[in-house]
């Protein structure tokens, strides 16, 4: 498997909209938490993220295919942790390990120490994959609704 990560350009920011909203569709209409969902996300909130000095959006690529995208925050300062916000992977390409290699390029290129993300307690499989790649949990949740717990993880 020959997973590539490709710097997003801003011109990429609406085809990174559209595959957004697919990816989380499913997730939003399980937990219906139109606050925080990547799904309900805009055109705006996606640009001034990507407009962040420490931003960068990767396409995942595998066989020179988009398979899905990875958001890297990294302030490069040896001090705040990087961040992994967010990861997703096209519904057709899923549970192929492209999610899990994705993650060892980000710390490949970023570095492999000092990260954070989040995740939703009741997804066990990214909780699984995440453990599998050394992020534990830190003991910090937030109930979002009654359905649905986020959970955040560290990697040192």
């Amino acid at each position: 498997m020959d997973i590539k990560l490709i710097k997003a350009k801003c011109e990429d920011l609406k085809t990174i909209l559209q595959m957004q909203k697919e990816a989380f569709a499913e997730l939003y209409g399980k937990y219906q938490d139109t606050e925080t969902s990547p799904a309900t996300e805009n055109y705006e909130k996606i640009l001034f993220r990507f407009n962040q000095p420490e931003t960068t959006y990767y396409f995942i690529m595998a066989d020179n295919v988009k398979v899905g995208v990875i958001r890297i925050v990294d302030c490069k300062d040896g001090i705040t942790r990087k961040r992994i916000s967010p990861i997703f992977i096209m519904p057709e390409y899923r549970n192929k390990g492209y999610a899990q290699q994705a993650i060892k390029e980000a710390e490949r290129i970023h570095g492999k120490q000092h990260w954070k993300l989040d995740t939703i307690l009741q997804e066990e499989g990214n909780c699984y994959l995440y453990e599998k790649l050394g992020y534990h949990q830190t003991g910090k949740t937030k109930q979002i609704n009654d359905k649905m717990t986020i959970v955040f993880y560290e990697k040192d």
